[in-house]
């Protein structure tokens, strides 16, 4: 491993790129720490902690969201545009057609998400907005105060978004899923000194934080083996000659990765499951508003259970829209290959989806496990306020691997020997 890390500073290219993306780590941590205007901070700290907002929120953002800092929206909106985006794909033929046309149809497309990144930021900035004067967190509420906010916060998010591509562009990995990465890990710090504060009033026991650990190590473990997990169907292709040369011949494989939707299915769920809650929150009194809160809070069994089935929904419906098995077998076709012992075209487009829904049952459960991990953690260590759930564990882990594999290409195609044996 110290060789390893000793051979990334050895390459120029590598180590000014790893620079250039620890600055920019650096930038978004400073605009964590700058506060928004017109906004009482310590009111909005109680709101938190009556419930009305959600800490899962506050760890995406690396703390920003609950000091309600210039990035106190984080990355969030353009997340969810590019979300939608992919989906409207599917919908609309213009769209379809320009994934189809390459790099020029990729750089239309993105455009088209960070205009609508812009536009959902400021709409959930103006929501945010009202309701913080709603619950008294803005001393002065008007138009112009809510204006000032929103504009703020969607200057903050628009920010991150440009932060995050030029990371892609100049530095190591997926800028925004850095950004997610390095707001989630930057809550860590203050998660082990809760832990220990714990440990030094009494409240919990040293066996409870031998137990934290080991169940975070098998949790780790069980991610990387998932995340790196798939199946892999062996594809040939016959021979061609084109002019004097001859194409294909060879035995690949195609691989299917068992979280082929990642942690999409997860944000969706959480998106379905707070809305609602919110709501309630503003009709809170009546009995409908209090039986809701009561019923679907975070934690209670029925909100569990209908979480971890809205996981496994949404990741059956986020892997069909990402891999359609017509397209998968027309490809191979295409190309002159084949599956032995399967027929190309529709034959094999039902092989591979009849494989795709078999692996993406395993892929879903061990999502709607890691998603509600928390709670049973909770209930065996007895360790209140576990701000490192599944959910972020699942991201930084998918992360992490990720950015390594780009740094070991960066070191393998100078001979230099990688991070992953």
């Amino acid at each position: 491993m110290l060789g390893s890390l000793q051979s990334v500073l050895k390459v120029t290219e590598l180590r000014t790129k790893i620079i250039f993306t620890v600055l920019m780590f650096f930038i978004f941590r400073l605009g964590a720490h700058i506060p928004v205007p017109q906004v009482d901070v310590e009111a909005f700290r109680d709101l938190l902690g009556q419930g009305v907002f959600f800490s899962f929120f506050n760890t995406i953002s690396g703390g920003a969201f609950k000091s309600f800092s210039l990035f106190a929206m984080s990355i969030i909106p353009y997340i969810n545009a590019s979300i939608i985006m992919q989906l409207l794909t599917v919908v609309i033929p213009h769209l379809e057609r320009l994934s189809k046309e390459g790099e020029e149809g990729r750089k239309k497309i993105s455009q088209y998400t960070r205009y609508f990144t812009v536009i959902l930021a400021f709409l959930q900035a103006i929501g945010m907005s009202v309701i913080l004067g709603n619950y008294g967190a803005i001393p002065n509420p008007n138009i112009g105060t809510y204006l000032v906010v929103a504009i703020t916060l969607t200057a903050g998010t628009t920010f991150l978004m440009w932060l995050g591509e030029q990371i892609t562009e100049k530095g190591i990995g997926n800028g925004i899923s850095l950004l997610i990465f390095a707001g989630i890990i930057s809550r860590l710090p203050s998660g082990i000194n809760n832990i220990f504060m714990q440990l030094k009033a009494g409240t919990i026991n040293i066996f409870s934080v031998l137990l934290l650990v080991l169940i975070g190590a098998l949790v780790v473990a069980a991610v990387v083996a998932v995340h790196e997990g798939q199946r892999r169907i062996p594809v040939q292709y016959t021979k061609r000659v084109v002019g004097r040369r001859v194409y294909g011949g060879q035995t690949t494989h195609l691989p299917l990765k068992v979280n082929q939707a990642g942690v999409i299915p997860v944000i969706f769920a959480s998106s379905i499951m707070l809305f609602p809650n919110q709501i309630a929150q503003w009709f809170q009194g009546s009995a409908a508003a209090n039986w809701w809160l009561k019923m679907f809070s975070w934690g209670a069994p029925l909100h569990t259970i209908v979480y971890a089935l809205l996981i496994i929904g949404f990741t059956y419906f986020y892997t069909a829209v990402i891999m359609n098995p017509v397209d998968v077998a027309d490809n191979i076709k295409k190309y002159g290959g084949f599956i032995p012992g399967i027929r190309p075209g529709r034959p094999t487009a039902e092989f591979i989806a009849r494989i795709m829904n078999r692996i993406t049952l395993v892929g879903a459960i061990f999502l709607a496990i890691i998603a509600i991990l928390p709670n049973f953690m909770l209930m065996l260590t007895k360790i209140p306020n576990i701000y490192f759930g599944g959910t972020a564990l699942l991201i930084a882990v998918g992360v992490a691997l990720d950015t390594m594999k780009q740094m070991e290409s960066h070191l393998l195609t100078r001979s230099y020997q990688g991070f992953i044996k």
